[in-house]
């Protein structure tokens, strides 16, 4: 049976890191005590934020792009696929794969798209990537690179976006297998009840190019917990299909929006902490990458190893759930 694994993974961020000092003093100027939300219900002490005009999207994919060819001894012509996932891309055209696929010089044979599900955006093109590889016998090896600019869009009257955003990159390299490891199964849930709480460019893309107006994220606060019983629904639903249950896994690499969703997860599967990894409070919360940054840092540090079976869970802006199996 052809599998699709996670060949290696390797990210960039920025050199500047914010810590909360600076948004406490930030928000208690316009007279809001922001100390508990910042550290208590998002998680944060500190953040990578772009501050120049040099980096962007693009660039950091690049830089991720870069690194994980090198771990894995590959170069541009040894792909098969790339597919940028983005909720800032740099260019709306020419694509920002095709970028990529120029800088590292990709071959002609190469398929290139770019992909926008918001927050959910990486784990929906992992999916579609490797799905796509199994039907597809020409197809060996895939490139898929998130890249979110986050505070490009960030409200500095608004904490949960301006102290909880982090800018960040992450490259991973699927590849075909015969082993009994790599994807698993995914599963999704929409819900398009908040569909207009969070929209950037604030007044359409349209208004943004024609009128200098504010641009930052609107964002209409909205019940974060009303995802929760879905949640656990569709863990139920694909775990039962796959014969295992939520504590045969060996790692959970969720949403890193706030540590209290995460606790709240914990909570009611009594989860076992160690299997949990968390990142927000070093990186912010990063959007499109950021379940691949708790799997990142589990490798890292050898809390994931070869042959663990994983569970990533993410949400995307207006709403979309989504959750994937893997064996690493």
């Amino acid at each position: 049976m052809t599998n699709i694994k996670i060949k290696d993974i390797a990210i960039y961020h920025p050199s500047n890191a914010v810590e909360n000092d600076y948004f406490f003093e930030h928000f208690k100027s316009r007279g809001n005590d922001s100390k508990h939300f910042i550290e208590n219900i998002l998680g944060r002490k500190s953040r990578y934020m772009i501050d120049n005009d040099n980096e962007n999207s693009l660039t950091m994919a690049y830089e991720a792009s870069k690194l994980v060819l090198e771990k894995s001894h590959l170069s541009g012509e040894d792909l098969d696929m790339i597919i940028f996932s983005s909720q800032t891309p740099e260019y709306l055209a020419t694509s920002n794969a095709i970028q990529l696929h120029h800088k590292l010089h990709g071959k002609h044979s190469t398929l290139t798209m770019d992909t926008n599900a918001n927050c959910a955006g990486m784990l929906v093109a992992i999916d579609q990537a490797s799905r796509y590889m199994q039907a597809n016998p020409f197809v060996q090896k895939a490139l898929v690179v998130g890249s979110d600019y986050n505070t490009l869009m960030a409200n500095p009257d608004e904490e949960i976006s301006f102290a909880n955003f982090g800018d960040s990159a992450c490259a991973i390299i699927l590849e075909k297998t015969e082993e009994e490891t790599g994807f698993i199964d995914s599963i999704y849930f929409t819900d398009s009840v908040t569909y207009s709480n969070t929209n950037f460019p604030r007044t359409g893309l349209s208004n943004a190019i024609k009128k200098n107006e504010e641009q930052s994220m609107v964002w209409v606060p909205f019940d974060g917990s009303i995802a929760m019983p879905p949640t656990y629904q569709m863990f139920e639903t694909m775990l039962s299909r796959n014969n295992m249950t939520i504590t045969d896994l060996d790692a959970y690499c969720f949403s890193q929006f706030s540590i209290s969703n995460i606790k709240t997860i914990q909570e009611h599967y009594q989860l076992d902490e160690d299997k949990l990894m968390y990142v927000g409070d070093r990186f912010g919360y990063t959007g499109t990458t950021s379940p691949l940054l708790a799997l990142y840092d589990g490798i890292e540090n050898g809390r994931i190893k070869r042959g663990d079976k994983i569970l990533f869970w993410t949400i995307g802006g207006g709403y979309q759930l989504v959750a994937l199996l893997m064996k690493y």
